[in-house]
């Protein structure tokens, strides 16, 4: 015992705090340089097998200097990012963040609060954000919310305050405590998350009804109240409508205000997947198409995509406060509150979703939003969705260009098409495009399938966009596409790429 009071104690602060100092000046002079010029670079680049050889080392058991360790980071990982923050960035739906947003995030790892318990700044903020998400989108002002990781954990956390509100009981006795199987009903374009979500609550994914959609990509409503009358007539329970705001393969925004005209007809739960469509309602030209978002009873989005706030952070809004505390509060008496001291503060936040322990992402919200101001994510928005338009037109423009679904959002959906293939062979040609285009630099966006066509998705939720990155994306997939043509006939087409 005597040896256990006398031996040295350590800790994991620096020995000398200047080194700190020097180290930070110098990550913050590379961060501007990276940012500054970050268009200057390739949008992606192929980590070198050498590099990835580096991720199978052992678990160091001492040591390194700072300043090593940094400049590995610098070598090995700075270098080859998912290009995302780039201008020619157009794949699946990801924001660019700010600098701004990314002193947000070393500020919050300085003060490292746990943004759950105890009367601290951190959870003010956090509540103020959320009202300000509650406002940015016009939702009632008694209403909650709360933040989270993304969109995924949104469309989760909405779903199981519906089957908890819907379904009495259900937070005890589970779906069980159902007259029958629960039910909810979205559209085949629907994210995955939703499906992810269904499974989660214990719905199973074979009762998330996937409606069909119709030309334009909006769910089929005739198709919908139909489903919804024979699954009731067969004795399951539907409890949730799901409308999109703003589908992720082509950006359609589903009849909102009929769905939620279903819903109270059904006396059933309104939630809106609005991951980044739901915030085009800043845009006065989408507000009348959006207006149902203020009469859901929930609604999902990301403040990482289409406010360009850095990751991860998502929001999910209810109408009914007392239906959201009701899903997740739980009284322990580890948590209970106090009349001063460290549990004085707000409510804790772990009341109103899964969570205990959480990162202070609200501060990079409140920063940005500071910065920036509303008016300012509105023309940013309405520059993205002007851009889709535009990229649009050019396609129209290019007679070896086809475009695979009408814009009406900010997601762009074409494809290469020469005229003398059939459809397997256009998918396998406009697959080995798309890889080329990211290898080539020539630009960034994604892909996904639509009526069985293989096609070029371009998803533009990017700040540091310009038109002359969509005339270049754009002349570079006619270039691309015409080396190919070049390179291969039609049956190696066929064969060779399917094959790869």
């Amino acid at each position: 015992m005597n040896d256990l009071n006398t031996r040295p104690e350590t800790g994991l602060d620096p020995a000398d705090w200047n080194d700190i100092k020097t180290l930070g000046y110098q990550i913050i002079d590379d961060m501007v340089d990276y940012l500054k010029n970050v268009g200057d670079r390739p949008v992606w680049t192929l980590i070198p097998q050498k590099v990835k050889e580096e991720f199978k080392k052992p678990l160091p058991q001492t040591g390194t200097d700072i300043f090593t360790v940094y400049e590995e980071f610098k070598q090995n990982i700075f270098p080859y990012p998912g290009g995302n923050i780039h201008p020619k960035h157009f794949a699946w739906v990801q924001g660019t963040g700010t600098p701004m947003g990314a002193f947000a995030d070393l500020l919050a790892g300085v003060m490292n609060n746990n943004t759950t318990i105890a009367d601290q700044s951190a959870l003010y903020v956090d509540r103020q954000v959320v009202a300000w998400c509650r406002e940015l989108l016009n939702y009632p002002i008694d209403g909650s919310g709360i933040l989270v990781s993304g969109g995924s954990i949104a469309n989760i956390t909405a779903l199981i305050v519906a089957r908890n509100t819907v379904i009495e009981n259900s937070k005890n006795g589970g779906v069980y405590a159902a007259a029958g199987k629960l039910t909810a009903y979205c559209s085949s374009e629907t994210h995955n998350c939703l499906g992810k979500a269904a499974e989660v609550i214990g719905m199973g994914n074979e009762q998330l009804r996937k409606i069909p959609v119709n030309d334009h990509f909006e769910i089929d409503v005739d198709a919908l109240k139909s489903k919804i009358a024979e699954d009731k007539a067969r004795g399951f329970v539907p409890f949730c409508v799901i409308g999109n705001a703003g589908t992720v393969n082509t950006g359609a925004i589903d009849p909102l205000d009929e769905l939620l005209q279903i819903a109270r007809a059904e006396n059933i739960w309104f939630h809106i997947d609005g991951a980044f469509g739901a915030l085009a309602k800043l845009v006065p030209a989408y507000q009348h198409k959006l207006k149902a978002v203020e009469g859901a009873d929930s609604v999902a989005f990301d403040l990482h995509k289409w406010m360009y706030m850095q990751y991860e952070v998502g929001c999910v809004l209810f109408k009914n406060a007392a239906a959201h505390r009701a899903a997740f509060s739980t009284a322990v008496n580890y948590l209970s509150a106090h009349e001063r001291g460290f549990a004085a503060g707000p409510e804790t936040v772990s009341n109103y979703g899964m969570e205990l322990s959480r990162g202070f992402k609200a501060l990079k919200v409140w920063m940005s939003l500071k910065e920036h101001g509303v008016e300012k994510y509105k023309e940013m928005i309405s520059q993205n969705i002007d851009q889709a338009f535009y990229l649009g037109a050019l396609v129209r423009q290019q007679p070896l260009l086809e475009l695979m679904a009408d814009v009406t959002l900010n997601v762009v959906c074409y494809r290469f098409n020469p005229g003398n293939l059939d459809q397997e062979e256009l998918n396998a040609l406009n697959k080995e495009l798309l890889m080329r285009m990211h290898e080539t630099g020539a630009g960034g966006p994604s892909y996904t399938i639509l009526n069985g066509n293989y096609v070029i998705r371009a998803a533009i939720t990017n700040h540091r966009t310009r038109r002359r990155h969509l005339d270049e994306m754009v002349e570079g997939t006619v270039k691309i596409g015409e080396i190919l043509m070049h390179e291969f006939d039609a049956k190696l087409f066929k064969f060779d790429f399917l094959t790869r």
